[in-house]
């Protein structure tokens, strides 16, 4: 089985910062040469994730307000009371998205629905740098 590994290094913002990696994925599955076969994507780190969102400010807003909702950034975490660094909230909400997805590939081409782009969150509470780890996979 043929197997391709790119790294990539992004800047972000923190704060629920919403970053579209479409580019990046496709790059590094041309770069492959795989025409069938699975693009996995991984980010390190207990304060970032990766889904899928039709990438447009409006979607992007609710997505923010969501995860807001669902784990707010002044909520009470014992993560902070342990750690005092204020990102509880962080870990929480990157620990409900997940930190890695996979994309199918036919006829050397991502399979994403045609509004779906690929999307990594930084949930931390300052900027960071990010890596991501992208394995494309021939079958």
């Amino acid at each position: 089985m043929a197997q391709h590994r790119d790294q990539v290094l992004l800047k972000t913002r923190g704060e629920t910062d919403v970053v579209d990696i479409t580019p990046q994925a496709r790059e590094s599955l041309q770069r492959s040469g795989v025409r069938q076969g699975m693009l996995h994507l991984f980010v390190p780190g207990a304060t970032a994730g990766l889904t899928t969102i039709e990438y447009e400010p409006g979607c992007v807003r609710d997505l923010q307000e969501a995860l807001e909702r669902m784990a707010p950034r002044h909520g009470t975490y014992h993560h902070n009371e342990r750690w005092g660094d204020g990102n509880g909230f962080s870990h929480v909400r990157a620990a409900l998205l997940g930190p890695s997805l996979s994309v199918p590939v036919q006829a050397g081409e991502l399979l994403l629905g045609t509004w779906q782009q690929i999307v990594l969150v930084d949930f931390d509470n300052h900027p960071r740098e990010r890596r991501l780890v992208i394995t494309v996979t021939a079958v």
